[in-house]
């Protein structure tokens, strides 16, 4: 069922700098999103509130998070996107799969040890190439595509 996310932070050098990862569960679509406040909760839940509200309603289903305070306002989050936050159990990675394998796939462009840029552009390019990556998961379509596909069968169930 489409629109379930898994989210986290990416942190940079000395916990200075910050991202948030996004991937779509059905479609392994990722976004990533600087965080200028770092693991601020209230700059965490503005950024997330207004990228999910860009979304259509049919891929705002849920989120889930891990145990990070940076989550503090869950509540704010579910209540401006009508988008239930769950959290994973502690020490257990293997409840959001999708967004650990691709923290893995960003870290290829944001080695640990490395600060995290906040220019959102560059972030965005990091994203897009992932994007485009075909996966075997996906019968070889890519994240974008299958994502695509996604919102155009629904625009046209809609609409019959």
């Amino acid at each position: 069922m489409p629109g379930h996310w898994e989210g986290d932070l990416i942190i940079g050098k000395g916990g200075k700098s910050a991202a948030a990862t996004l991937v779509e569960r059905t479609t392994r679509f990722v976004t990533i999103k600087a965080l200028p406040q770092v693991k601020n909760s209230d700059g965490l839940a503005d950024v997330l509130i207004e990228e999910f509200n860009e979304l259509p309603a049919l891929v705002r289903k849920s989120l889930t998070w891990d145990q990070g305070t940076e989550m503090a306002r869950h509540a704010a989050l579910t209540l401006a996107t009508r988008m239930p936050v769950y959290f994973a159990d502690p020490r257990s990675p293997w409840q959001r799969p999708s967004n650990e394998n691709t923290n893995g796939l960003i870290r290829e462009y944001l080695p640990k040890g490395t600060e995290i840029t906040d220019h959102q552009p560059y972030l965005d390019a990091i994203a897009e190439e992932l994007n485009e990556r075909p996966r075997a998961t996906l019968g070889f379509l890519t994240p974008r595509e299958a994502f695509e596909k996604l919102l155009l069968d629904e625009a046209v169930a809609t609409t019959n």
